[in-house]
């Protein structure tokens, strides 16, 4: 598998996905036919390690894929973006470990809600684990979960991702929401499992590998590899989105002023704006992802400024992604509204991906920001 084979696959995929989107939404998790097509186009194996049937192609590569997916169906692209980027992950963890995933089954998926909210205790030999984690996008088609908790050593709390087996947890079925409905992003509920230490992991500390495997991807920082699927998958809600419009448009009749809208110069204006906004946050994601590849590959120490840099372009991407959606949904007129359009779907999943917490603008602003003009990194920010 390369690069072009990985992209060429998704885009064959986004007819049937495109198809599948409206009942994707009403049923509130992907059908089983969607996981299975992704499968089978190698999506969620292009970050995972070769040494188990994985392709370790460059991140780019799979955010474009996710993008094409996205554009045909934003609960699909998320999922696929979401618990695609979890081998590359996983990866980092040590062979054993990769090995009780993968070992039997190299399509072994993992799910993840990574924010803090359950109850971590040390004991010996690793950790217990009770409480209730929330936005496991796609859980309902992994065998593992990765949760996050705060672990304090020597005094300094840092945050550290809890691999979990199916075996350990329950699925709260609570996704009802306006947005992104198809992703089943439901509640992971833990009564009381036990993680040993080696499934544990330092997550946005962690930027190389255990040494396990020689790939340079691996070796690239998790804020800029996970924010970075987000990113891709929102793009692609909103390529989607501005598709619809366009075609829309080309046959619309403007009742109110009884013109074609492909006559309008407004609209017109408004396609060309919303075009150039997602050309630039898609090659700047390629271009940051694959100078920070570049830089590892030569043995470069990421520093701070260049990890900021790529964060501050991924949320500025996210919301690009989001103002060429609404640019365009404000010229579609009345009939966007309506639920059998799918532009209306479109819009609602582009904000619902904003509201996620990696692509917090101003936030992920001020981590390229606040250093720049002599400050520190805000506390608690994925660098």
């Amino acid at each position: 598998m390369d690069a072009r084979t990985l992209v060429e696959n998704a885009k064959a995929l986004a007819p049937a996905l495109r198809e599948r989107a409206h009942q994707t939404e009403l049923d509130r998790k992907l059908p089983e036919s969607s996981i299975k097509e992704m499968h089978e186009a190698g999506l969620f194996r292009a970050l995972q390690p070769k040494r188990f049937d994985g392709f370790e192609l460059p991140p780019s590569a799979f955010y474009e894929a996710v993008t094409e997916i996205g554009a045909a169906c934003g609960s699909t692209g998320w999922v696929c973006g979401v618990v695609g980027v979890h081998p590359w992950q996983l990866a980092l963890f040590p062979e054993e470990t990769q090995a009780e995933v993968w070992g039997e089954d190299p399509s072994t998926l993992v799910s993840s809600s990574y924010a803090p909210t359950g109850s971590i205790e040390p004991v010996d030999g690793g950790y217990r684990l009770s409480g209730r984690w929330s936005f496991s996008s796609g859980c309902a088609h992994c065998d593992w979960v990765f949760l996050g908790g705060i672990v304090v050593k020597d005094g300094i709390p840092d945050h550290v991702t809890f691999l979990v087996p199916s075996s350990d947890y329950v699925i709260d079925d609570v996704w009802h929401v306006t947005g992104l409905s198809g992703t089943g992003s439901n509640d992971i509920v833990i009564e009381d499992a036990f993680v040993p230490e080696r499934r544990t992991q330092p997550t946005a500390s962690k930027i190389g590998g255990a040494g396990v495997h020689d790939n340079p991807i691996y070796r690239l920082p998790f804020a800029s590899v996970f924010a970075n699927a987000i990113t891709a998958a929102t793009i692609g809600i909103a390529v989607g989105a501005v598709a619809l419009y366009r075609d829309y448009t080309r046959e619309r009749i403007r009742a109110s002023y009884g013109e074609k809208a492909s006559a309008d110069p407004f609209a017109q204006v408004r396609l060309a704006e919303a075009c150039g906004e997602l050309d630039g946050a898609r090659l700047q994601q390629r271009y940051n992802m694959d100078d920070l590849l570049a830089r590892v590959e030569r043995g470069e120490t990421l520093s701070e400024e260049v990890r900021g840099r790529v964060r501050r372009d991924q949320v500025r991407g996210s919301r690009a992604a989001m103002q060429a959606t609404d640019r365009v949904f404000e010229s579609a007129g009345g009939r966007a509204i309506f639920l059998d359009n799918p532009m209306q779907r479109a819009w609602r999943d582009v904000h619902a991906a904003n509201v996620h917490a990696i692509n917090d603008a101003e936030r992920g602003l001020m981590i390229y920001g606040a250093p720049a003009l002599g400050g520190t990194v805000p506390m608690g920010s994925m660098l």
